[in-house]
C-alpha cells in the first residue's frame, strides 16, 4: 500500500512591510507581526531571505534557507510562547 502525498497549502500570503523593528506577513485576511526582538535570526537576514517564506500547514510558516519555523499561534499569542535565546 502506498501512502498518499500531503496536499499543498493554498493559503494566500505575502510579506507586506519590513521595518527596523520587524516585518508583517499578510495571510488571507489576517496580518501578523514578526518582531526582530523576539526572532533575532531575522534581524541580519536579507530581504530575499525574509521573502523566501512558505506555509507548510495552515498553522505553520517556514523559512527553509534560515532553518526557521514559526507557528501562527506563537504570533497570535506571544505571551503563551516565551522564548529565550542565548
Amino acid at each position: 500500500m502506498n501512502s498518499l502525498q500531503n496536499g499543498t497549502c493554498t493559503l494566500e500570503f505575502s510579506v507586506t512591510t519590513i521595518t527596523d523593528l520587524g516585518f508583517w506577513i499578510l495571510i488571507e485576511d489576517t496580518e501578523y507581526f514578526v518582531p526582530f526582538e523576539e526572532y533575532p535570526v531575522f534581524k541580519d537576514a536579507t530581504v530575499k531571505q525574509i521573502l523566501n517564506l512558505t506555509i507548510i500547514s495552515p498553522a505553520q510558516l517556514r523559512w527553509e534557507i534560515l532553518d526557521v519555523d514559526i507557528e501562527l499561534q506563537a504570533l497570535e499569542n506571544p505571551e503563551m510562547f516565551p522564548m529565550v535565546f542565548r
